[in-house]
């Protein structure tokens, strides 16, 4: 086998048709990386090697046409026949002679990725994965090409031939539409020949491990049937050559029966076996913390899609199975919306096509499709356009499982009257998330907080609060209350609102917090990156480069724990931090006289046990921490944050407020210098050199 291997590599080597195929495939994907991601700035190598499979219509057929054909032709196969070797070892040994032709510009591209990240950050999982599918589409190409070969003495039929098989199997996901939007028999058939789809399932994100086997599986049953095809010549018309056609045929029945079943197992593994998923931000895959909940799940919980199966957005789809490898009690029903046009109205009076019904035998819960994609308006455009920014498919599955499953729904009261902050979209999200339900009061039209409140939210009030209102705040908490506050800079005093962190022994410092120490802010010292302290409220934040982001914070003073009150500490700022407390006289962020020195609390958790039960009051020495702008500074690390504290408010063991998962990356940033060398090296260069290469040697053959 290793002599046919040499034979037929250095066959390749020393003709223009190997030099000749290594030029055309580097040239088109130098160019459409050129156009695609040094151009356009994409970080996705899957762009590119998705362009250029037409390439194999064209080019595999060049390469495979006199691989046998030629042989058979000039009756040089006889000689390989007689050999003492075997057909199997004959066929592996031309295939692996072209595999290794192909394998040469592959190893090219894999430098791709790292090149490109000098100009910004790159999936490198993905791309490599996008790679290998194109690798795996290449050799089922070849094979079928070399299967075609072996069954003519034609070159030209076999290229023609090998052409129109390729270009049904890159064409079949189509025709299966054309056939039946909804599939049948016919269409399940033609899929074995779908080459197409099975590439678009390692392209998306995702290793699919089922695709992996099915290339595979076809590699081997072609070569298979390769090596049968030639076997039959070997024997003239006799009765021997009868037995032997009898044999060949139930090893091919049984070779076919055995691939179908290997990819038929394939198909039955749960997801989470046969789908990687490679994204840098686990798009395609549920959190640990979903995993939690649903291992927790004791009730039963119905899924319905409004789509058809075939037709359903293929991210959620695979989003769903998730979940329905993870829990039993997690099943996915699909409606076909032209089928059962009715079903929608039992839940909603109208409903986008894909969303998705959330049901238990206690309530449900309709997510819109729109929901399940977070989107963003791009004004430079004319008309504005619309992009996809974000995934929260899972965010909004694991809070409706969460809501139809629960006994009663929390409630947070958010105090009006003071000229509060009001809280952002992304953090009522959060709330949403949580199934907490929200309402906005004030507390002079109450004698006291309303007896159903989880929790009290005062955030950040600029005018003081009356004393009266204050004492109710203090009582709620003595009843064991939970109260949720932020505070903000205002040059006038608050005693009544400051009386209430006062009743546990917290004090505030006003003014601004500087912090001088490197890597405790971001560009000027008063916009803080407070440490983050180990606690139960801090799940998820406390890795490497993670930050909470909290401009214009003023200092918190924390005693320390007593009988009666514990105290907890969230943020807090270094030792060099210091709180300039003369704002108006202030002339830099260095330290003046009268500035009070650290270091500080941020936020701070306190629990204040009393006869009537345990009262909590979270503080935040800063209201820009709970703002759209400042969790986005940070990739939403401040929203984790209130999420979690949410979650623990509602009295939920595990947060189910999943954060949007990013959805695309940040584009790549080439200068027109790098561009053009860029060009001229992969475009011109490489590939002329492989095509004057191969006519300098062949003109020097040519010549002997």
């Amino acid at each position: 086998m290793i002599a046919i291997f040499k034979r037929e590599f250095k066959s390749y080597l020393n003709s223009v048709v190997g030099f000749l195929f290594m030029a055309v495939i580097l040239f088109f994907f130098g160019l459409y990386t050129a156009v695609y991601n040094m151009a356009s700035g994409f970080p996705y190598i899957s762009y590119t090697v998705s362009a250029i499979l037409f390439l194999f219509l064209l080019t595999i057929p060049v390469l495979t046409m006199r691989i046998l054909a030629d042989e058979r032709k000039q009756k040089t196969d006889q000689l390989i026949l007689t050999a003492p070797v075997s057909v199997g070892q004959i066929v592996v040994g031309k295939y692996l002679a072209m595999a290794a032709i192909f394998m040469i510009p592959v190893g090219v591209m894999c430098v791709i990725p790292p090149f490109l990240s000098q100009f910004g950050s790159v999936p490198m999982a993905e791309s490599y994965v996008a790679i290998l599918a194109f690798t795996l589409y290449g050799l089922a190409c070849l094979a079928v090409g070399m299967f075609i070969s072996g069954l003519t003495e034609s070159q030209v039929i076999a290229a023609v031939l090998s052409f129109g098989a390729l270009f049904l199997t890159y064409m079949m996901s189509g025709i299966c539409n054309l056939i039946s939007s909804t599939g049948n028999i016919l269409t399940k058939f033609l899929s074995v020949f779908d080459f197409q789809t099975r590439f678009a399932g390692l392209t998306n994100g995702v290793l699919d491990v089922t695709a992996l086997v099915y290339y595979v599986s076809i590699i081997i049953v072609l070569l298979f049937l390769t090596a049968q095809s030639i076997q039959k010549r070997r024997y003239s018309v006799s009765v021997k050559n009868i037995s032997m056609g009898a044999y060949s045929s139930v090893t091919i029945v049984i070779a076919l029966v055995i691939v179908v079943i290997v990819n038929m197992a394939a198909a039955k593994l749960p997801s989470k076996y046969t789908n990687i998923d490679v994204t840098d931000d686990g798009l395609y895959s549920i959190t640990a913390q979903t995993e939690e909940i649903l291992a927790n799940l004791q009730e039963d919980v119905t899924i319905y899609v409004i789509a058809a199966e075939d037709s359903a957005d293929t991210t959620v789809a695979q989003t769903l199975k998730c979940y329905e490898d993870a829990s039993e009690h997690i099943t996915v029903t699909y409606v076909d919306p032209l089928v059962n046009p009715q079903f929608y109205t039992q839940y909603a009076n109208s409903m986008s096509q894909h969303s998705l019904v959330i049901e238990s035998a206690k309530r449900y819960k309709v997510v819109d499709y729109n929901d399940l994609y977070q989107m963003e308006v791009d004004y430079t455009t004319y008309p504005y356009s619309t992009n996809v920014t974000g995934y929260d498919a899972e965010g909004q599955i694991t809070s409706a499982i969460s809501y139809c499953t629960s006994e009663d729904m929390p409630k947070v009261y958010m105090v009006a009257g003071h000229n509060e902050y009001t809280l952002d979209s992304g953090f009522t999200t959060a709330l949403e998330k949580e199934n907490i339900e929200y309402e906005t009061i004030s507390l002079m039209e109450y004698d006291a907080v309303p007896k159903d409140a989880e929790c009290l939210m005062i955030h950040a009030p600029e005018q003081d609060f009356s004393k009266d209102d204050a004492q109710k705040v203090i009582d709620y908490i003595n009843q064991g209350g939970k109260v949720f506050m932020t505070t903000e800079y205002v040059p006038d005093d608050q005693p009544n609102f400051e009386s209430i962190m006062e009743a546990f022994g917290i004090s505030l410092i006003k003014g601004y917090a500087v912090d001088m120490q490197a890597g405790n802010y971001y560009q000027t010292p008063i916009y803080l990156l407070p440490n983050i302290e180990v606690s139960s409220y801090s799940s998820g934040l406390t890795g490497s480069h993670t930050y909470v982001f909290a401009p214009y914070a003023q200092g918190l003073e924390v005693p320390a724990d007593t009988e009666e009150i514990i105290y907890t500490t969230l943020l807090t700022t270094s030792d060099e931090a210091y709180v300039k407390t003369n704002l108006e006289a202030a002339t830099s962020f260095e330290k003046e006289e009268g500035d009070v020195d650290g270091p500080f609390a941020i936020g701070v958790a306190a629990e204040k046990t009393t006869d009537a039960g345990t009262g909590t009051l979270f503080v935040f020495s800063c209201a820009q921490i709970f703002t759209d702008d400042a969790s986005q500074a940070v990739a939403g690390t401040n929203q984790q944050l209130f999420s979690n504290i949410m979650g623990t408010i509602a009295n939920h063991e595990i947060s189910v407020s999943i954060p949007v998962k990013s959805y695309t990356m940040e584009y790549l940033t080439a200068s027109s210098a790098d561009i053009v060398v860029f060009e001229l090296v992969a475009i011109v260069m490489i590939p002329l050199a492989l095509i004057l290469t191969g006519l300098v040697i062949w003109l020097k053959r040519r010549k002997k």
